[in-house]
């Protein structure tokens, strides 16, 4: 796939023929339509696909399914893996403003932050997804690194589980996470009707935001859609002193005919954050002291960190017979980052720590494609769906930092003062490189062939899916000062796939699946969690690989549906020993996932899970082999409803209950954080104000008894920094249809 090297271009190309499409069918809507052609439903469709976005369930919060892969859309009976899609209706209703936020609905998730920075990260079954691990619309390593804003986003689908052979060169590629499951953000489509919507609102701490999304389809068939969207936040948070500031936009754009689809879109993001709060360390052996009040800010108040991403994608599918479906997909991404941090280490639990200042600048260069072939065909009573695929890779990465000013930070989590800018900067710092020009750290190229084969017995009762893939993993780094290579490596390996569908009854499947994951190797960072270097710094290590093995049942009552799952994932284990970052044993997950969802009862929408999990360590002969990993907890749950008020139409009033168990912040299991639960309530009201214009109207208390708890430990295997949940904040707005 030689041409992904030029992915921008491609994209270009792409685009610039829907947008011919788009001006031809302008051009000719005075004419009648072709005798050959018939109009084309198009319902808000995610991508260039024929089955476009699957169903929602009854009650709107989540869909019927979702994209397994390579193996394509398809619905959640059919498939032996365990999925949830949260639809649009969801996001807008408890006015998510980021994934993360969207993710607080599903007790198989918790959010964590990355290393170092203020990367938003995901524990699915306990293993580490990062932000920029998150795949859009199929491809990987598109999403902004630190934050993705909602407004981009028509659904957010949730895959749990290793899934090396579904995701392809690009997943787990970037950050080397995703062993415990994906996540698939979908982007917006115009849909038949047309769209005029202005959103303004404001939250806790005085932050407005003013979003606009714009759709329109074109020509006698509706073949051509545009979609718009814009938004714009400013101003502080519910955290004292901290401002958060977001400028984002996004482009969608379609094309059908009978045969052939079109899709293109473009995304710009500029995330800027002045005195972020930051997580914080504990000392060894420190028990973890109670969380401060939860709208304290400890940030000094010279740091900030921004981030800028521009990304762009192209995907088209032709029917190339009644039985054969062609696909390709381009996308690439070009970021920039530069962060002034001040790491945190808690001295005692009085709540005092020490810190330092650390600057860091950063650029990323990723281009990504994949092609593929999707048939039909039987064979005596067995109907097969054949799939072969190839994708590629490839991503580039500039970094630069520096630190000192040690011992001049120093401050107290409970009481904070701030302390002084430490101001000596010198340009150039030995093992950091040149912040005003970062060279190139790392290279990531990955490329892999896939072929699977999906068959239907016994008119649908039972299905089998059978695969497998190759893939090549290569990935080198370079000294910061001077760019000469410092390690390399090129591995390649096969991972299988089989999975069996069984259904007993019409609205019962029973499943079972083994799958494997394959992720790039960690990489040794330059300090401990302490500050103090490791000896080590900027190894990398071999491609990770991941087992799993699971059984579960589905449910499927039309109004009500629910699913229980019984899983087993094991991978290779990283910690420090003696200043030393290196492989220390397997880390093995298992654990139950119930869920339920829809809408039993009309006018009442349930959405709630429970995860029980044992987060094993296992490392012959070190005192900490058996115990739990760090920042897993043992027991998630997690209840949602939205009720519509008897006798007043247009009400609905929603709450949420999460709960997060017990979790260790040291591999000796010592430092215990207390178990968590929060509570959060909304309300929106929908009123038409004439001339066909409807008016929604919402509001929404995050942690409405204002708990102040440690909400995550660690997200960047081996660390177990400490992040402090959000204060109670309030938020409002108001969305008029035209």
């Amino acid at each position: 796939m030689a041409s992904t090297r030029h992915p921008l271009r491609a994209v270009s190309i792409a685009s610039a023929l829907a947008l011919h499409a788009l001006s031809a069918t302008a051009q000719t809507t005075a004419a009648p339509p072709a005798p050959t052609l018939e109009t084309i439903r198009v319902e808000a469709s995610a991508d260039a696909s024929a089955e476009g976005l699957s169903k929602p369930f009854a009650g709107g919060q989540v869909a019927r399914g979702s994209r397994i892969g390579v193996l394509g859309n398809q619905d959640m009976m059919d498939t032996p893996f365990n999925t949830t899609t949260y639809t649009r209706d969801l996001i807008s209703n408890q006015q998510a403003q980021s994934i993360g936020d969207v993710l607080l609905n599903d007790a198989s998730v918790r959010s964590a932050r990355g290393f170092g920075n203020f990367q938003q990260a995901y524990f699915i079954r306990g293993f580490q997804v990062f932000s920029d691990d998150v795949a859009y619309n199929g491809l990987y390593g598109l999403v902004p690194r630190q934050y993705m804003a909602t407004e981009f986003v028509e659904r957010v689908e949730v895959f749990r589980g290793a899934n090396a052979f579904l995701s392809g060169a690009g997943g787990g590629a970037v950050s080397g996470s995703g062993i415990g499951g994906l996540i698939n953000v979908l982007p917006k489509r115009a849909s038949n009707e047309a769209l005029s919507e202005i959103t303004v609102g404001a939250q806790t701490g005085g932050q407005g935001f003013a979003a606009v999304d714009l759709a329109r389809r074109f020509g006698p068939d509706q073949s051509t859609g545009i979609r718009l969207n814009a938004v714009r936040r400013d101003g502080g948070t519910g955290i004292d002193n901290e401002k958060h500031e977001l400028s984002a936009l996004a482009l969608g754009l379609d094309w059908r005919s009978r045969n052939v689809r079109l899709s293109a879109d473009f995304g710009y993001q500029n995330d800027k954050q002045k005195s972020p709060r930051p997580s914080v360390t504990p000392a060894s052996g420190l028990p973890i002291p109670d969380a401060p009040r939860a709208d304290t800010n400890f940030a000094q108040p010279w740091t900030y960190s921004n981030s800028r991403d521009t990304f762009a994608t192209a995907r088209g599918e032709v029917d190339i017979t009644d039985s054969i479906t062609g696909w390709a997909a381009l996308g690439a991404r070009r970021s920039t980052e530069d962060n002034v941090l001040a790491p945190t280490s808690l001295d005692n639990t009085l709540g005092d720590f020490s810190g330092y200042r650390f600057d860091n600048a950063r650029k990323d260069s990723v281009s990504t494609g994949e092609i593929g072939l999707r048939g039909k065909f039987v064979t005596g009573p067995v109907t097969h769906t054949a799939t072969v695929s190839a994708s590629q890779f490839e991503s580039k990465s500039r970094n630069a930092y520096d630190f000192f000013g040690f011992g001049l930070v120093n401050d107290n989590i409970y009481t904070p003062r701030g302390s002084l800018e430490p101001t000596h900067f010198p340009a150039y710092s030995p093992g950091g490189g040149q912040l005003s020009n970062p060279l190139v750290t790392e290279r990531i190229k990955n490329s892999s062939f896939a072929i699977a084969d999906t068959m239907s017995f016994a008119n649908d009762a039972v299905r089998v899916s059978l695969g497998a893939r190759r893939q090549k993993i290569e990935d080198f780094t370079y000294d910061y000062d001077d760019g000469t290579p410092s390690s390399a490596y090129s591995k390649s390996r096969t991972t299988p796939v089989a999975g069996i569908v069984f259904k007993p009854t019409a609205n019962v499947s029973i499943y079972a699946n083994y799958i494997e994951g394959l992720v790039k190797g960690d990489t040794a960072g330059q300090l401990t969690s302490t500050g103090a270097a490791l000896l080590n710094g900027g190894t990398v290590f071999a491609p990770s690989v991941s087992r799993q093995k699971e059984v579960g049942v589905k449910y499927d009552g039309g109004n009500f549906g629910a699913s229980a799952a019984f899983f087993d994932i094991g991978k290779p284990n990283y910690g420090v020993t003696n200043q030393v970052f290196g492989r220390d044993g397997e880390q093995r997950n298992r654990g139950l996932e119930l869920s339920g969802f829809g809408e039993p009862v009309r006018g009442l929408r349930l959405l709630a899970g429970v995860t029980l999990m044992d987060p094993e360590v296992r490392s012959p002969g070190n005192s900490t082999d058996g115990n739990n990993a760090i920042g897993v907890a043992k027991r998630q749950i997690n209840v949602g409803a939205e009720w519509d008020v008897p006798g007043v139409s247009g009400l609905a009033l929603n709450a949420r209950v999460i709960h997060t168990g017990k979790q260790y912040a040291d591999a000796a299991n010592t430092q215990v954080v207390k178990a968590w639960t929060r509570l959060d309530i909304g309300a929106r009201y929908l009123m038409d104000i004439g001339d066909n214009r409807t008016l929604i109207l919402r509001a929404r208390i995050d942690n409405l008894t204002n708990r102040s708890y440690w909400e995550s430990v660690g997200g960047y295997p081996g660390s177990n920094y400490l992040v402090l949940a959000k204060p109670r904040t309030f938020a409002v707005s108001g969305t008029i249809n035209f």
